[in-house]
């Protein structure tokens, strides 16, 4: 079953101690001279700058770059999980996996894909968040989410939401749930899961995301996406493709898959305005954004876009599972979520 989508169909070591090597020495060159000799008073200071050699700018976060991570992707390590997977989630340790048709979330180790541990949950589990020490479900079979204590998996709590949620996600301070069949967001101090507003946005919200300051809510039915600031007031509405799904923010502007349009939105968060729309694979799912670019994953291209954030430029189309449903980003690496083959792949 997939959410109406997803409730619905889900350089060698040696170049690379040379470049440091330069990168260094032009650093160390750029140091302007000071001359000192006995019995003078004053010390000439050459103003002249020696241009920068060697690497000076880089694409790769610094945990890319410590594991020596050069390349686009990384087609050959997957790992298995539970039957059905709709979504995954990075706690800055290890990748959580909520399994739709187990009813269970999956807690592997990112370093190596280890199973740290099988915990079940509120019936068809479709959607994570992590709230900095906690794993959240958004729990599609029966209008719940569930909170458990990242740690050790312990189930805290679960608290009743809208109708059919499809997806979580935290602010800061509070848990913000899309209800597909209720046309609206809840929001729930994360603390506690007391429910602090309900709120009205378009038709049928799958996607929500924070842009650190205000709510964004994807609505499938009605192709647009709505803003709302925190205390639940609509900021505006803002038409994107057709068939919007997740979204995710790259710290300047929200991006909004479109999954009947197979393409993606990319509009400013400031203001809503449109500054594009690209290309993706076949009815795109899920977004991710890993710092620099932006990931979708394409259910039925079995593929993974990865797109340059800065002006949507496609940088590359990658295989993966089959149905790739989600993806997460862990500091180094991407990880896709394949609902039809029941894995994750680690690029």
């Amino acid at each position: 079953m997939q959410r109406q989508f997803r409730q619905f169909s889900v350089a060698s070591h040696l170049s690379v101690r040379l470049a440091v090597a330069v990168g260094v020495f032009g650093l160390v060159a750029s140091i302007p001279y000071v001359a000192v000799t006995h019995g003078q008073d004053e010390v000439p200071v050459s103003t002249q700058q020696t241009p920068l050699s060697g690497v000076t700018s880089l694409t790769q976060n610094p945990l890319q770059i410590a594991l020596l991570h050069w390349y686009n992707a990384n087609l050959t390590t997957s790992f298995k999980v539970g039957n059905f997977p709709s979504s995954a989630a990075f706690d800055g340790a290890n990748i959580w996996v909520a399994s739709y048709s187990a009813s269970t979330v999956t807690k592997l180790r990112a370093s190596d894909g280890t199973v740290l541990g099988t915990f079940t949950v509120g019936p068809s589990p479709i959607f994570l968040a992590f709230d900095g020490a906690n794993i959240w479900t958004a729990n599609n079979g029966d209008n719940s989410v569930t909170k458990l204590r990242a740690r050790d998996g312990a189930v805290l709590g679960t608290f009743t939401v809208g109708s059919r949620p499809g997806c979580v996600a935290f602010d800061g301070k509070n848990i913000w749930v899309s209800n597909f069949n209720s046309n609206n967001v809840t929001k729930l101090r994360a603390s506690d899961g007391t429910v602090l507003g309900t709120f009205t946005v378009g038709t049928n919200p799958t996607g929500v995301a924070s842009d650190g300051t205000n709510i964004w809510a994807a609505n499938q039915g009605s192709n647009n996406v709505t803003k709302l600031a925190s205390s639940g007031t609509v900021l505006g509405t803002f038409p994107v493709g057709s068939g919007p799904g997740d979204l995710a923010f790259d710290g300047a502007n929200m991006w909004v898959v479109n999954g009947l349009s197979n393409n993606v939105t990319k509009l400013r968060a400031s203001d809503g305005t449109v500054l594009g729309t690209f290309s993706v694979g076949n009815r795109p799912y899920d977004v991710a954004f890993d710092g620099a670019n932006i990931w979708v994953a394409n259910f039925n291209s079995n593929t993974v876009t990865k797109l340059r954030a800065s002006d949507g430029a496609i940088l590359g189309n990658f295989a993966v599972g089959t149905s790739p449903q989600s993806v997460a980003f862990d500091g180094a690496n991407i990880w896709v979520v394949n609902a039809g083959s029941n894995t994750v792949s680690k690029l």
